[in-house]
C-alpha cells in the first residue's frame, strides 16, 4: 500500500483492531449491558470496513502484505459485524465465542499491514501494536464515558480502567514514534499534508501530539477522583479532545510508515 489511502488503511485498521480487542479482552462483558457490545461493534465494523476500502485503493501491484490486509480488513468487519447482529438476535453466548474470533483476525491484519512496511517487519509490527493500543484505548474510552448517561448504576470500574491504560498506551506509542526515526518522508505517502511531510517534521508532530494526548490523559484520571456523577461526564469530554490528539498523532506517524 502506499499514498494517503495507504496511511488511512493503516490509521482505520489500528482504530478497529484496538476497539474490538480492548472490548472483548478486558472485563466488560460482565461489567456492562450488551448495548455496549452492539455500538461499539458496530463501529468496529464500520472502521474496518472503511480501511478495507482504503486499502484497496492504496494497493500497490503485485504487493501481497497489501492484499492480505484488505481482506483481513474485511474479515474484521464481518466478524465484528456478526457479532453484532447476534447481540441483535440475543443469542449472547455466540456472540461472544463470535467476538474473540475477531481477536486473531485482528493479530492477523496487523501482521499483514506491518509486511506493506519499507522497514523491519517486526519493528513495523511492534509499532501497529502500539498504535492499535492507543487508538482503542481512546474509542473504547469515549464509547464507555457516553455509556455512563444509560446506565446509571455503573461503578468507575470501567472507565478508570480505560484511563490508566491510555496512560500505558501514551508511553508505548511515544516509543513507537521514536523507533520509526526521524528522517525526511519519501515515498508515495509525501503527498498526504505539506505540514505532515515537510523538512521531517511528521515524527515530531507525532510525538507533540502523543505529549498533547499524555496530559489528557492525566485529566481525565483527576476528573475521575471527583464523587459526582458531572466528574465521568468531564472525563468524557477529555476523552473526546484525545480521540482528536490519537488520531493526529498516528496518521503524522505513519506518514512515514509506508514506502
Amino acid at each position: 500500500m502506499t499514498g494517503p489511502a495507504g496511511v488511512s488503511a493503516i490509521v482505520l485498521g489500528e482504530l478497529g483492531v484496538g476497539g474490538v480487542v480492548l472490548l472483548w479482552l478486558t472485563p466488560l462483558w460482565n461489567e456492562v449491558r450488551r448495548g455496549f457490545f452492539k455500538l461499539t461493534g458496530l463501529i468496529v465494523a464500520v472502521s474496518a470496513a472503511s480501511a478495507w476500502g482504503a486499502a484497496e485503493a492504496g494497493l500497490i501491484e503485485g504487493s501481497e502484505a497489501g492484499r492480505w490486509s484488505a481482506w483481513l480488513s474485511a474479515s474484521l468487519a464481518g466478524v465484528s459485524l456478526a457479532s453484532v447482529i447476534l447481540l441483535f438476535a440475543r443469542r449472547d453466548q455466540i456472540a461472544r465465542i463470535v467476538g474473540f474470533a475477531s481477536i486473531p483476525v485482528s493479530v492477523a491484519l496487523l501482521a499483514a499491514m506491518a509486511g506493506t512496511s519499507e522497514g523491519s517487519s517486526f519493528v513495523a509490527l511492534l509499532q501497529l501494536l502500539a498504535g492499535a493500543l492507543f487508538l482503542g484505548a481512546v474509542l473504547d474510552g469515549l464509547l464507555l464515558g457516553h455509556w455512563y448517561l444509560t446506565d446509571r448504576r455503573l461503578t468507575r470500574t470501567p472507565i478508570n480502567r480505560f484511563a490508566t491504560l491510555l496512560i500505558a498506551a501514551v508511553v508505548l506509542e511515544a516509543a513507537a514514534v521514536i523507533a520509526g526515526g526521524f528522517g525526511p518522508t519519501t515515498g508515495g505517502s509525501d503527498t498526504i499534508n505539506p505540514l505532515l511531510t515537510a523538512a521531517g517534521l511528521a515524527p515530531w508532530i507525532a510525538l507533540g501530539m502523543v505529549g498533547t494526548t499524555a496530559l489528557i490523559a492525566v485529566l481525565i484520571r483527576a476528573a475521575l477522583r471527583g464523587e459526582r456523577a458531572s466528574a465521568v461526564q468531564a472525563a468524557t469530554g477529555f476523552f473526546y479532545l484525545a480521540v482528536i490528539t490519537a488520531v493526529t498523532a498516528e496518521f503524522a506517524a505513519k506518514v512515514r510508515f509506508l514506502p
